[in-house]
């Protein structure tokens, strides 16, 4: 038996398997549980676990460059649409996507998973491109903030770093016009009045969107360390069937409409307008699912810089992966 420790946030789709009531074959896993942004930095920084959640922009960047210390399996625990991301002054110049072009935008780090997405959508469906805006990076609270992989911004593009500064109060401040952040920024958490969502109605711009692209974004995946997965090559699929069987103890959960296994009223019909608007498996792991979502992802971080080359999806996740047996 092969013991591994893991670092990831908790998901009601990953419970079963740290818990230990899902099991990897061939495996003890100890599991731990902190914040994303605490799992990618000692992850990157210090290799602290055998694997780990990790930013897929981060990832791709360091896949880019060569020599990458990790291997991803296909899973990702974190998906979510940005439209929602973006945020303006309520009483500022930016009343419209359009109104973005020939502004100052700040990002948390240009490399930041979010963001990518976020700048690729707005050139994507409202023709804002890198070049139109001044782009600025800093904190979103606190100053110091800094990129955690190698980035090379194209030419023309403006981006203009502050260590001294955060996006929250330049926001409120007015010395940038918008933000794009995973994280909402403090004013807006509080509610501060001067602080909205760009989109209102982000919830039915991102559905078209949607439908329009076939683009689900994920922002996560899971990474093992180079030197474990070299080591132990049959790992890479044992985790990832793990992983799958956790995720559908999850969704067989939230589907039942018996008992509400979910604090959320109707939760059992929102998974089936889920179901109706995504198909039957609406959080799909592996490649060929997901290959629309992954092209159209590297495609945004080659353009933006944040990979040195264009990586393909299937450099991101080891053979054994790609492919499964049929009986």
């Amino acid at each position: 038996m092969l013991s591994l420790t893991g670092a990831i946030s908790e998901y009601d789709h990953v419970r079963d398997l740290v818990s230990g009531r899902v099991r990897a074959d061939g495996i003890a896993l100890s599991c731990l549980s902190m914040p994303v942004e605490e799992i990618f930095f000692r992850m990157l920084r210090h290799r602290e676990f055998d694997f780990a959640e990790m930013s897929m922009g981060r990832y791709a960047s360091i896949v880019s460059r060569d020599d990458c210390p990790f291997v991803a399996i296909p899973v990702f625990p974190s998906r979510m649409f940005r439209h929602s991301s973006i945020y303006v002054r309520t009483n500022g110049k930016v009343r419209e996507p359009q109104d973005l072009k020939g502004k100052r935008i700040g990002v948390p780090e240009w490399a930041q998973t979010a963001g990518i997405y976020t700048r690729g959508i707005i050139g994507q469906q409202f023709g804002i491109g890198l070049r139109d805006v001044e782009w600025v990076q800093a904190g979103i609270h606190e100053t110091g903030r800094e990129e955690e992989v190698k980035v090379d911004t194209p030419p023309g593009v403006n981006l203009v770093r502050y260590s001294d500064r955060t996006l929250n109060d330049m926001l409120l401040k007015g010395e940038i016009d918008a933000m794009m952040s995973a994280h909402a920024p403090p004013s807006f958490e509080r509610g501060d009045p001067n602080v909205r969502r760009l989109f209102d109605d982000f919830m039915e711009i991102e559905r078209l969107y949607w439908r329009e692209s076939k683009i689900f974004p994920i922002m996560h995946t899971i990474v093992l360390r180079r030197d474990v997965f070299e080591q132990h090559r049959w790992i890479a699929m044992n985790l990832l069937k793990a992983f799958e069987e956790a995720k559908d103890r999850a969704m067989e959960r939230i589907s039942e409409a018996t008992a509400a296994r979910v604090p959320l009223p109707w939760a059992f019909e929102h998974v089936r307008r889920v179901k109706a608007e995504f198909g039957d498996d609406f959080w799909p792991y592996g490649i060929e699912p997901n290959r629309v979502t992954l092209s159209a992802f590297l495609g945004f971080a080659f353009e933006q810089g944040v990979t040195k080359r264009l990586v393909s999806p299937e450099e991101l996740f080891p053979p054994e992966t790609h492919t499964r047996f049929r009986i």
